[in-house]
């Protein structure tokens, strides 16, 4: 039986909620108020028994405070703990790679990810993927420019988008 942490923090983007594990890992994070978002979101395999509201997460408020206000690669060095199948997996991995200020399309996507023709299975990894910000699945978008979707929302992508540009 596990215990899990998650904490609401404002940030210019809106509220964004993150649960971690006991040991700090994110399981679960985005631009919400309501843990009950993400909870299903969670791997059954990784999935806690309880949950407990902490007013501070360490590391990871840090990291989603300084994100907001300009240290852009500092969500790079958050634990992030996902389950799934091995594609899916590498998938998000690649997309950690994926740099700030620096969008790659769908399909450049699917290329990260060692093939090039399964850019359905790159959509549905961003789709599928539990932990936003840390995990940047916004840094994805259309061939063409166009934003493409977003669980938090195309408004919270687009500010995402923008303020990750080179000044």
């Amino acid at each position: 039986m596990s215990t899990a942490f998650w904490s609401t923090m404002d940030t210019k983007a809106g509220p964004f909620t993150a649960v971690v594990a006991g040991d700090g890992a994110v399981l679960a994070s985005g631009w919400t108020a309501d843990v009950a978002e993400l909870t299903p979101l969670i791997s059954p395999a990784l999935a806690p028994a309880t949950l407990a509201e902490r007013r501070d997460l360490g590391p990871v408020s840090t990291a989603v405070h300084r994100y907001h206000a300009g240290d852009l690669d500092v969500i790079a060095d958050v634990e992030v703990r996902q389950r799934s199948g091995a594609f899916r997996e590498h998938a998000w991995e690649m997309l950690r790679k994926v740099s700030a200020g620096s969008p790659v399309s769908y399909a450049e996507y699917a290329g990260m990810t060692g093939n090039p023709n399964a850019v359905r299975a790159a959509a549905s990894a961003c789709a599928r993927n539990a932990a936003a910000l840390f995990v940047p699945c916004h840094r994805v978008i259309r061939t063409g420019g166009a934003l493409g979707n977003f669980r938090w929302g195309t408004d919270t992508k687009r500010w995402l988008l923008t303020h990750e540009q080179p000044a």
